[in-house]
């Protein structure tokens, strides 16, 4: 499965300080540039990994139904509110008593319903994420997604385009969280 685009928070100067060292570039004026390829490397590795690197707030859409359901980003760090979602997508926030939640020791998020009653479509809003911030996040995510903006800013243009590093890969596959549909 993959992510949809959720804004990332920030990323630090520290961050984009990493990817001029691995590229020994000493100007600031593409720090900008260097910023948002690191967003796409980002966005590339959770992806990958099947994890959310950044804690934070999502929320997702399911049918209503009595059965466990399993929510859609990993690992899961807190089941904050249950809404049932009415034909004109108004949310009514749900009763504690109203609906299970459990996150397991993969941190997968898990919800079910109680009863049904009229609710045909439920929104549970959780936070997902592997660390806090950036300076958290495990050091071989960190290097691997260094190293792809590193990339991706050398091979902006297009010339002597190849596959990118396979140290990438290798950095970050230990991480991968795989789904079977």
């Amino acid at each position: 499965m993959s992510f949809p685009p959720i804004d990332l928070p920030a990323v630090p100067t520290e961050l984009i300080q990493e990817v001029k060292d691995f590229l020994r570039l000493a100007q600031s004026e593409d720090d900008e540039a260097l910023g948002q390829f690191l967003r796409s490397a980002s966005h590339l590795c959770e992806n990958f990994i099947g994890q959310m690197l950044i804690a934070r707030a999502v929320s997702d859409r399911m049918p209503a139904r009595a059965e466990w359901q399993k929510l859609n980003r990993r690992p899961v760090q807190a089941i904050n509110q249950v809404e049932a979602i009415a034909g004109d997508s108004t949310a009514t926030p749900l009763l504690a008593s109203d609906y299970a939640i459990d996150i397991d020791g993969d941190g997968v998020g898990w919800v079910k319903l109680h009863r049904s009653s009229n609710i045909t479509r439920i929104s549970v809003t959780y936070e997902a994420g592997l660390a806090t911030d950036w300076t958290l996040v495990p050091t071989a995510l960190r290097q691997g997604v260094v190293r792809l903006a590193g990339y991706l800013y050398s091979h902006r243009d297009g010339v002597d385009a190849v596959s990118p590093p396979s140290a990438v890969t290798a950095l970050w596959r230990p991480h991968r969280r795989m789904r079977l549909a």
